[in-house]
């Protein structure tokens, strides 16, 4: 591999991080970053983790698959929603106080994430009550 390739492609991975501010871009990032690694060392976990930054950025932190089943657990579990005067958008942080979080199962792999219901909208939320990614 020639000493441009290697270039081109560490400013790919160190840009990408930069100028995403999507759901999912981290855990793409890893998932990514691990399969380079396995298929071609080094190198190719440089090139995998900007790709899957990329890619787990439009598939969110469930992954496109996992978002309508993850919207069906959620609904047999009957939680009351958390009427909110803002816009329930990626970004908005959600009150200490008044609502409800709940943890993610473990088979929808959204670490660090929990979720609650806003104006009848499944969200998922991090550690701070911040939004990262509304269930449509």
């Amino acid at each position: 591999m020639n000493i441009k390739t290697l270039l081109a492609a560490s400013a790919i991975a160190l840009s990408l991080p930069l100028a995403a501010q999507a759901q999912g871009l981290v855990r793409g990032a890893e998932r990514g970053a691990q399969d380079g690694a396995d298929v071609a060392g080094p190198v190719g976990a440089i090139v995998g983790g900007a790709v899957g930054a990329a890619t787990g950025t439009v598939g969110g932190i469930l992954g496109v698959d996992d978002r309508p089943r993850f919207r069906q657990y959620v609904t047999r579990e009957r939680h009351t929603s958390y009427n909110y005067d803002g816009d329930v958008r990626v970004g908005a942080t959600l009150p200490g106080s008044g609502v409800t979080y709940y943890e993610v199962p473990s088979e929808y792999n959204a670490r660090g994430a929990r979720y609650t219901i806003v104006n009848d909208r499944p969200v998922l939320v991090d550690r701070s009550r911040r939004i990262v990614e509304v269930i449509d």
